[in-house]
């Protein structure tokens, strides 16, 4: 779908039409993170099969999402394959749980071996993730691990999409945030003072910086590829360091009334009701046009959610 946000005008025309849609001259930014199998199935030592969904490591112990949470007390012990143990360490008031690890060595390799990717729960897999998935859901120019979620709108590009828009003039660079629950996780109250959402880590290098620079002073249009290349871009810049390379925490709560510094463009999917993303999402667009767009995308039968549809939004 392609959406006029002055004028409110929709189209609908499809992804492979990109590199005929953007100009000679744009730049498309990317999130090039790559989803870590971040899922454990374990048993606890009182008996019950329950998982874990690790967001990040703090020090020597990680911050997770256990399920089922009641389940997850302090002192709490969990055996994993090849005689791994995780023990609760601390709890917090929104159900997260702190725990450490024994026995599992490397991590990354560890949970390569054993962790699960974490599809979104509305994505039914009886017996879990299919070979299909762990390719499709990492985007083709995935780099750093850290995401317990892809960058959705980075979905859609295959390398031969990719060579097409740069052999049409469209410059592309990357930034790197690591998706976690303050992009995937429902919005249950939103204060008139807050503007900020949980930090997730995030990184822009000098390369994506000067690319900026030199799509602004050319006159072209700055397009993030998602939500989440948004919220690192506009995030820095709005943030003390203002736009410059370095490694971050992406915090802005970015809904209706923010003011916009970076993109020009936004490419994305259709998101949930009540979430930021489609906060987002209505901080640039307006509130009504993406109401509007909304209607008619279920009216033509796009698809919704990871592996559904885009919008091109300029």
């Amino acid at each position: 779908m392609l959406v006029d946000r002055r004028s409110g005008e929709v189209a609908n025309d499809s992804i492979r039409s990109l590199a005929s849609i953007l100009r000679r001259g744009d730049l498309l930014i990317f999130n090039d993170v790559r989803v870590r199998p971040a899922r454990l199935f374990g048993r606890l030592d009182r008996g019950g099969r329950v998982e874990l969904l690790l967001l990040r490591q703090n020090d020597e112990a990680w911050q997770c999402l256990g399920r089922p949470g009641r389940r997850f007390r302090e002192g709490t012990q969990v055996a994993f394959p090849d005689n791994a143990v995780a023990h609760v360490v601390g709890r917090s008031d929104d159900g997260r749980v702190e725990v450490r690890f024994e026995g599992v060595g490397d991590m990354e390799a560890y949970l390569a071996r054993h962790g699960e990717i974490p599809l979104p729960p509305y994505i039914k897999r009886a017996a879990g993730p299919s070979a299909e998935d762990n390719v499709r859901y990492q985007t083709v120019f995935a780099d750093r691990v850290g995401a317990v979620a892809a960058p959705t709108a980075g979905l859609h590009f295959s390398q031969e999409l990719l060579q097409e828009v740069r052999e049409g003039g469209v410059e592309t660079a990357f930034v790197t945030l690591d998706v976690g629950p303050a992009t995937f996780l429902p919005l249950r109250s939103v204060g008139d003072g807050d503007n900020q959402l949980e930090g997730e880590s995030a990184a822009v290098s000098a390369e994506t910086i000067a690319a900026i620079e030199r799509t602004k002073t050319a006159g072209g249009r700055v397009i993030a590829v998602g939500t989440t290349t948004t919220r690192a871009l506009e995030s820095r810049a709005a943030s003390q360091a203002g736009l410059t390379a370095g490694e971050f925490l992406a915090d802005s709560f970015i809904r209706p009334g923010f003011e916009f510094r970076v993109i020009d463009g936004l490419l994305t999917n259709f998101h949930l009701p009540k979430s930021t993303l489609l906060m987002l999402v209505s901080a640039f667009a307006g509130r009504s046009t993406i109401l509007d767009a909304y209607a008619a995308a279920v009216a033509a039968r796009y698809r919704f959610y990871s592996y559904g549809d885009a919008m091109l939004i300029v």
